[in-house]
């Protein structure tokens, strides 16, 4: 799971590259506890010998400008997974992989100020990865490659704005497990305004991952689709603003289905 996050404001629109010197830092926790999960087909079911999947997961993200039209991002994560069934329980603590970032805004470079940007980075597998049926991975032991296309618009001086992005990832082999997951087009768009203190956002993002092989022999299992809707409300405390809500999963293939709750708190600076 990526986190998904605008930019400087709280939020306000993740395509506004941060000025040289400025940024921001966001701190976000997701908890879910599903006994369903999506199936090969698409259809919902229930997990596997009265299964059940608890999931609370951490994201520490950060930007800051480095040059005129240019910032990086960097994303640290955190898990504690637990899996019930009728065979025992088995869980998993620890830290997750880490994804880096370069964003640059090539217009603004051409005197325009349209909020377009592109953004690059990869993931690190960082976390642990064992191949054993009795243990939770807090990784899929592989590095990712991705670039993606940004967009905003902000309709000032209303306080409300849209913004999004379209990507694609580069999926590379696991050597250990020698599963080479499917490659993967993910997008993410969201609207949201303010009203003094309290301000509202309403987010879809989602990814559809082609099919994936072991030792070249294609695994149905290994395709994994989401589209997820997440509503929040967000209230400005001391610096910042600390956000609340909800993702619902609408529709996917392998993946847990039901909903998570989320919370998060986001504050900016701006040295100069």
């Amino acid at each position: 799971m990526v986190a998904g996050l605008g930019g400087s404001g709280g939020g306000l629109g993740g395509q506004w590259v941060e000025k040289p010197g400025n940024g921001w830092v966001a701190l976000a926790v997701y908890h879910q506890d599903t006994r369903d999960r999506f199936g090969i087909e698409g259809g919902t079911r229930a997990l596997s010998a009265e299964g059940r999947a608890v999931t609370t997961s951490s994201f520490l993200t950060m930007a800051m400008g480095l040059a005129p039209g240019v910032d990086l991002w960097s994303q640290f994560s955190f898990h504690r997974l637990r899996y019930d069934d009728v065979g025992g329980r088995r869980s998993s603590t620890g830290i997750g992989d880490t994804r880096l970032w370069v964003r640059a805004a090539p217009l603004r470079w051409l005197g325009s100020e349209l909020p377009f940007a592109i953004r690059a980075g990869f993931k690190v597998p960082i976390g642990d990865f064992d191949v054993d049926a009795e243990v939770i991975p807090l990784g899929d032991g592989q590095r990712d490659w991705e670039v993606m296309a940004e967009v905003g618009h902000s309709f000032w001086p209303r306080s409300l704005y849209l913004s999004g992005w379209v990507g694609y990832r580069w999926r590379e082999e696991n050597a250990e497990s020698r599963k080479d997951f499917g490659d993967e087009v993910f997008y993410f768009a969201q609207i949201g305004g303010r009203l003094g203190r309290l301000g509202c956002k309403l987010a879809v993002d989602g990814w559809d991952g082609a099919a994936g092989v072991t030792e070249g022999i294609p695994i149905p299992s290994f395709q994994r689709d989401l589209v997820q809707l997440q509503p929040s409300l967000l209230y400005d405390v001391g610096p910042g603003q600390i956000e609340a809500g909800a993702r619902f999963a609408l529709g996917g293939r392998n993946l847990p289905a039901g909903t998570a709750l989320m919370i998060q708190y986001f504050t900016g600076w701006e040295p100069f």
